[in-house]
């Protein structure tokens, strides 16, 4: 049996509540701090977990973030079902955009973003969460071709990436405001490459 690595927590009791907690406090900490005020120490503060227990644990503020992305990418997510390719990716930029417009969510989807930009713990973690939000949202794309408004062979990927890739663009790199006439647009622009055939295989 190989030694737990870093963050590595065996499931239920004692272990499973102290995981619990630390996240909690990260995510609450995110929140307020942001990623460059994040500290161990606030996380430590806000858990009741000692210090030395998260870095033995943790290493660090990444192992901290990345693991608790490793939780969020586990949970079920609400993946639209309007009846239309159109309404679904609406929605969906919408809830992206909800996540990072939201005062509590908001600094802590940043934070992640951020953490990755810095840390190859952070960044596998955060690959990981959309490869599992990808999957999630799969069922858009075959519903849409079940009713003919995509070509089969359509990449589900593709479509959500270009669904919600230029608010990331906006929020990370150009500054732009972020709204949801900006969320409608990106939405309206993956509708129609989808149905062009465009994002195939």
């Amino acid at each position: 049996m190989t030694a737990a690595g870093p963050g590595t927590v065996r499931p239920g009791g004692r272990t499973a509540r102290i995981r619990a907690a630390v996240r909690a406090a990260t995510l609450a900490e995110l929140s307020e701090q942001g990623y460059r005020g994040f500290t161990v120490e606030g996380v430590a503060a806000r858990s009741g977990v000692h210090k030395t227990t998260l870095y033995r644990r943790w290493t660090g503020t990444d192992g901290l973030i990345a693991d608790a992305l490793d939780l969020a990418a586990g949970e079920p997510w609400p993946v639209p079902d309007t009846g239309t390719l159109d309404g679904d990716l609406r929605a969906l930029a919408g809830l992206v955009l909800a996540g990072f417009t939201d005062p509590e969510a908001g600094p802590v989807a940043r934070a992640f973003v951020q953490a990755a930009a810095q840390s190859p713990a952070a960044a596998r973690a955060l690959h990981t969460f959309f490869a599992r939000r990808h999957q999630q949202c799969a069922g858009i794309v075959a519903r849409a071709v079940e009713r003919g408004e995509a070509p089969a062979g359509t990449d589900p990927a593709e479509v959500v990436r270009l669904a919600i890739a230029p608010l990331y663009y906006r929020l990370f790199v150009s500054g732009e405001p972020l709204d949801q006439a900006a969320a409608a647009r990106a939405a309206a622009a993956a509708c129609a490459a989808a149905r062009a055939g465009l994002l195939t295989t």
